[in-house]
């Protein structure tokens, strides 16, 4: 399986569920890693035959965007779907959440979803 990398796209969304967090659009930052295999593009170089990454980042984005979650979890979740549904075979997505914690960087975690958790 070949990888696409998508690095730090910083987007905003309402996410938390503290008083203080509530209503308020805040930065995440999204890190994905989308398994597909090139080898048909890289051998016609057609786009056509290409995983699509700038479709799925629009998608993303707007998804994002327009969404409110308390959790991280919810939020990962929902992006490893979207981009299952726009025919990754395997995704793995990292969200963090800038200044979430006092002292940190930010706070995130790391998820790997396949088609098969979203059979059914």
């Amino acid at each position: 399986m070949d990888i696409i990398e998508i690095d730090g796209l910083r987007l905003r969304c309402e996410i938390g569920f503290s008083a203080h967090e509530i209503g308020v659009k805040q930065d995440v930052v999204l890190t994905l890693r989308i398994g597909t295999d090139i080898r048909r593009a890289a051998q016609s170089d057609d786009p056509a035959d290409a995983f699509n990454y700038r479709t799925v980042t629009k998608a993303l984005i707007a998804h994002v965007e327009a969404s409110g979650y308390k959790l991280v979890e919810s939020l990962a979740e929902s992006v490893a779907q979207l981009v299952i549904q726009h025919g990754a075979p395997w995704v793995q997505v990292r969200v963090h959440k800038p200044g979430a914690l006092r002292f940190a960087d930010s706070v995130g975690l790391l998820i790997e979803r396949t088609a098969k958790d979203y059979e059914g």
